[in-house]
């Protein structure tokens, strides 16, 4: 499953990404300037990237020796703002220059 670790740090990246300007572009632009195209354009691939990272971070905890709290770390950090970008660089960097 270390195959998945590059594909894993991808998606972390724009999941973070898609997170963010959802967040903090097309949220405020729906309810500030009453246009919910912005949402609706981010909304799915935000969500498919949000699947895409749970499902990801399952599939390659055990290969990266993850005990459960870091897994739940991992997990906990698809839904708070910039936190994928943390799991990227203490999580994922280091473990790729080891393998």
């Amino acid at each position: 499953m270390l195959k998945l670790l590059p594909v894993f740090r991808i998606v972390t990246l724009l999941e973070g990404v898609s997170y963010i300007l959802l967040l903090f572009v097309a949220t405020p632009i729906k309810y500030f300037g009453n246009d919910p195209q912005y949402v609706k354009l981010l909304g799915m691939p935000h969500g498919l990237l949000f699947i895409a990272y749970i499902i990801l971070a399952i599939l390659i905890s055990k290969d990266m020796k993850w005990n459960n709290r870091t897994l739940r770390t991992v997990l906990l950090a698809s839904i708070i703002p910039f936190a994928t970008f943390y799991v990227e660089k203490k999580f994922l960097r280091k473990s790729n220059a080891k393998h």
